[in-house]
């Protein structure tokens, strides 16, 4: 009778454990549109150029390809005295990892001094917030 008690028990405690990894996230879930933190700012580890400076990293969830994905809002100033186009990545502890350029084309010219440029990156398969961030902002040859 005590080896299905301590069977039951661990059989009980494996499914408390299964149903918190399927969820995946901590916490409330935000709700669609609304823009949030992506994470604490100590677990976001920033690496920006001396030429940038990350004016906006925030996430939110929106509809992409048929479910609500986690989006990256990025904002890059541009802090040097000549044109410059950024190189951003970003890496999740969950081992994921987005990024491209901004601007992303050079047709209309790349970011002037002084001003902004931004571009929304989506994760796919992700609908939370991740643990951690690494973002890393590079300036790229001209």
């Amino acid at each position: 009778m005590r080896r299905f008690q301590h069977l039951a028990r661990a059989v009980g405690v494996v499914m408390v454990l299964a149903c918190l990894v399927c969820l995946g996230c901590a916490g409330p879930k935000p709700a669609p549109g609304e823009v949030f933190p992506c994470a604490a700012d100590s677990k976001i580890e920033k690496t920006i150029a001396p030429e940038a400076e990350l004016t906006d990293f925030s996430c939110v969830l929106k509809e992409w390809e048929g479910s609500d994905t986690l989006h990256f809002n990025v904002t890059v100033k541009n802090v040097s005295d000549q044109p410059q186009r950024f190189r951003v990545n970003i890496f999740l502890d969950n081992g994921k990892a987005v990024g491209g350029l901004i601007p992303r084309t050079t047709k209309a010219g790349l970011v002037k001094p002084g001003e902004e440029a931004s571009f929304v990156y989506p994760v796919k398969d992700m609908d939370c917030g991740p643990g951690s961030v690494t973002v890393l902002v590079k300036t790229m040859s001209q």
